[in-house]
């Protein structure tokens, strides 16, 4: 069985900073790790990563740490237009080597706490790729599922449906 880390004092939960995308980049890199996110390449990957890291600056962010090495981001896109400000889209990543020891769960909990108390954010909503290991896990983090778009990725000359799953914060 592997052991949760998330009560030990080497577990921290910070801003996520540029240096981070070092470690994101990695992980995504692995075997197997992008049939969970959309992105298909290097370039894609590099694309995804300025995006992502462009939220960094607004402290919209969370990088949790062991002994000080990032092993998981979670960050909150945030809308840039008044009406749909209460609003926000969510990423995360935790290194697969860390997996299943509850980092997943410590950073839904600490960047839903910073959506509603930092951002006023109602609601948050995530894309998930069918098949992916987060569908499951949002499930278990209160997501529920609000719509299903067939066909929206296609890799290996398979079709995988976008699960869209929101949350009321």
């Amino acid at each position: 069985m592997i052991k949760k880390i998330t009560d030990e004092k080497a577990f921290d939960i910070r801003y996520s900073e540029n240096s981070d995308i070092t470690h994101i980049r990695k992980w995504l890199q692995t075997k197997g790790m992008l049939s969970n996110f959309p992105m298909g390449n290097e370039k894609e990957i590099e694309m995804n990563l300025r995006y992502w890291s462009g939220f960094f600056r607004y402290h919209s962010s969370l990088t949790s740490t062991y002994n000080g090495v990032p092993n998981g981001v979670a960050t909150l896109f945030l809308m840039p237009f008044r009406k749909v400000m209460h609003f926000g889209m969510m990423q995360f990543i935790v290194d697969p080597k860390w997996q299943r020891r509850g980092i997943g769960t410590a950073l839904i909990k600490n960047i839903k706490h910073l959506a509603v108390t930092k951002f006023k954010l109602e609601r948050l909503y995530f894309d998930v790729i069918e098949g992916s290991f987060s569908h499951s896990f949002l499930l278990k983090n209160g997501f529920v599922e609000i719509c299903k778009q067939e066909k929206f990725v296609k890799e290996n000359g398979k079709y995988k449906s976008r699960i869209i799953m929101d949350i009321t914060l």
